[in-house]
């Protein structure tokens, strides 16, 4: 069986001017071809750029991108990945201080957990330790971190991820 094509996009939220052509480099050999990332300036932080670059490849190409991508300590980054008829698709999400989270997702851009996970956060006694490991299989420490960088300036382009399966 032939394995799935899959889409998904890079998002750069943050990286030091001289780390672009690094970021384009590691991106466009885990996808197999040169790419060439519209940066723009990342009005959160100053001295650094920011650029979203939609990616096809196959299935399971979103864990080649970001494992090729997170080594650098001053990046903050996201890189999504569509679900295929045959794979759940995935999010993984990193910021210098927290390191690289992972998450999966569904057909409809929601975060599955896995049911190991919620059972073993409800066989916690305490509801704020519960909070606390269901926060992390969520990323919300992640998400949050990572919100005032999402935010686009009047220059940024939208970047629509496509609605259907793929």
């Amino acid at each position: 069986m032939a394995t799935p094509r899959a889409r998904g996009v890079v998002f750069i939220h943050s990286a030091p001017k001289a780390l672009c052509p690094h970021l384009e480099w590691a991106v466009g050999r885990s996808i197999g071809r040169p790419v060439h990332f519209a940066w723009s300036e990342q009005p959160a932080l100053a001295g650094t750029r920011r650029a979203a670059f939609p990616w096809d490849g196959f299935a399971g190409t979103g864990a080649v991108i970001a494992s090729a991508i997170r080594g650098w300590d001053q990046l903050r980054f996201e890189v999504t990945e569509e679900p295929t008829t045959a794979s759940l698709g995935g999010r993984w999400m990193h910021t210098p201080e927290l390191g690289i989270h992972h998450s999966q997702m569904d057909a409809a851009g929601s975060i599955t957990v896995p049911e190991e996970r919620i059972r073993a956060a409800m066989d916690l006694m305490d509801p704020r330790e519960m909070r606390r490991e269901l926060d992390l299989a969520l990323g919300t420490a992640w998400d949050d971190e990572l919100e005032v960088f999402r935010a686009a300036g009047d220059d940024a382009p939208v970047v629509w991820l496509s609605s259907g399966v793929g």
